[in-house]
């Protein structure tokens, strides 16, 4: 089984998804995803991370990384993936968010996780949402922004993941039938949040603190 984290900008799926990690005993794949492509394409973390996480943008720095060593899109040299087209750097987040899952007993967070293994037996879908105040409030003092430009900030994420699902996949990333469970962080806290999906998975019968093969 695994666990995919879909959040809004600011409403803190990582915090809850490192929670669930640590709750559960199983592999959190956030900012490790990162390490995670680093190291297949024989590149450094800081590399990998040079630029800001957005998207497309995070694509943009998969197709880079990983286009050395994919002999699926036979890019012959990684300054070559610049002019790729964004549909084929789509495909390629697709496939390291499938080679992540193939792993199980994961918490995978973003990556539009949830639409790409919306079909994936065993798949656990958690959305997790916050009332925009709390979310820019959050913005501030994570990014040290003044309350205009964090506002700003999360209309510009939330829209770019936005656009990027209805494009891609023709789905609303806000609509809750895609989710198993969606959870209000200002409401339940990142903790409280936490708590409710541990349980659940574990009266699923999946908790038993157990890593996948290779985890």
């Amino acid at each position: 089984m695994l666990i995919t984290i879909s959040r809004e900008f600011g409403a803190g799926g990582s915090r809850v998804a490192a929670l669930i990690a640590e709750s559960l005993g199983w592999t959190l794949v956030d900012n490790e995803f990162i390490d995670l492509v680093a190291k297949r394409a024989g590149l450094s973390p800081e590399e990998v991370a040079r630029r800001e996480e957005r998207v497309p943008g995070f694509v943009e720095r998969l197709a880079r990384t990983l286009a050395v060593t994919s002999q699926e899109f036979a890019v012959p040299q990684p300054d070559a993936v610049a002019v790729l087209a964004e549909p084929e750097l789509v495909r390629l987040t697709e496939a390291v968010v499938r080679e992540v899952a193939a792993l199980d007993h994961v918490v995978l967070v973003g990556r539009s996780a949830t639409t790409v293994l919306a079909r994936r037996e065993g798949a656990f879908h958690v959305r997790i949402v916050a009332p925009r105040p709390f979310r820019v409030k959050m913005i501030q003092e994570r990014e040290g922004l003044d309350a205009k430009h964090a506002e700003a900030r999360v209309e510009q994420v939330d829209g770019q993941r936005a656009r990027y699902h209805r494009e891609y996949y023709d789905r609303d990333w806000t609509d809750p039938a895609l989710y198993h469970m969606v959870l209000n962080t200002e409401a339940l806290g990142f903790a409280g949040a936490a708590e409710v999906v541990v349980r659940q998975v574990q009266e699923m019968g999946a908790g038993s603190g157990e890593k996948g093969e290779g985890a």
